[in-house]
């Protein structure tokens, strides 16, 4: 699987240890930053992964910030990613059985690298169940015209 990440410094060393999981796992990964621990803005990686995900180059974006508010806002802003913000297993299952969401956000300050490492696996081996849900799911996209 090809995965874009990102983070701002409050996701920094998350990334790094979701980073190191997912190569072992044998996926390809490209960090579009931070890369240092200085203050940096979440919205600058945020959107660089979502236009990577929409560029079709990758099959999913993972972004961390501090709370994972900050990121899933900024990366919602496209048409077409559907970001979720998870912090147990449960909810990284249903945002892509029941939402097809393409980006994972994650709360780099409130949440055990052992657990975001279980969210992230059960995101990226969930499939989407379509159905009922594709219908919900394509309602999504048209609510900016008007």
């Amino acid at each position: 699987m090809k995965i874009a990440l990102g983070s701002d410094h409050a996701g920094l060393s998350l990334k790094q240890v979701i980073m190191e999981h997912l190569v072992g796992a044998g996926h390809e990964l490209s960090d579009f930053g931070t890369y240092t621990g200085d203050s940096a803005d979440y919205p600058d990686y945020a959107h660089q992964v979502a236009v990577a995900v929409l560029g079709g180059s990758f099959d999913f974006g993972i972004l961390i910030c501090g709370t994972g508010l900050g990121v899933s806002i900024s990366a919602n802003r496209h048409r077409g990613i559907r970001a979720a913000l998870c912090w147990v297993p449960e909810i990284a299952r249903l945002a892509r059985a029941h939402n097809d969401a393409n980006v994972l956000a994650l709360p780099g300050r409130f949440i055990d690298p052992g657990l975001a490492i279980e969210v992230t696996d059960t995101f990226l081996n969930t499939v989407f169940e379509g159905g009922r849900h594709a219908r919900r799911v394509q309602k999504i996209e048209p609510c900016d015209a008007g």
